[in-house]
């Protein structure tokens, strides 16, 4: 794959994603600022960074599953490969202004 087809598949992974919900916040995973990275490979292999809200949260292998369904299900892409981190820890004001809207945090 070239260059621009590698970045449009990471465009369209990312807008895939925004059918997966935090189930406690009701607010897709890429708009509150948990897909931390999402890297395409010649192969169709793409690689993908997350977190959740707080470390031990109970939905996390849900959401881990779900991102990889998700990725495995656009043409293209051969195999997702998800993982989970808490570095950083994530926070409200890494979502985007009309999310963070929802939790009161201003924007800077």
């Amino acid at each position: 794959m070239q260059s621009e087809d590698l970045d449009r598949l990471e465009d369209e992974v990312r807008d895939a994603l925004r059918i997966v919900m935090d189930p406690e916040l009701g607010i897709n995973l890429v708009d509150l600022g948990m897909i931390y990275m999402i890297v395409a490979h010649d192969n169709g292999d793409v690689s993908i960074k997350m977190t959740t809200t707080t470390r031990g949260c109970p939905a996390a292998g849900f959401l881990t599953q779900a991102v990889q369904f998700c990725v495995e299900d656009i043409p293209g892409v051969r195999k997702a490969d998800v993982e989970l981190t808490y570095e950083p820890a994530w926070s409200p004001d890494m979502a985007i202004p009309e999310a963070r809207a929802r939790f009161s945090v201003p924007d800077f």
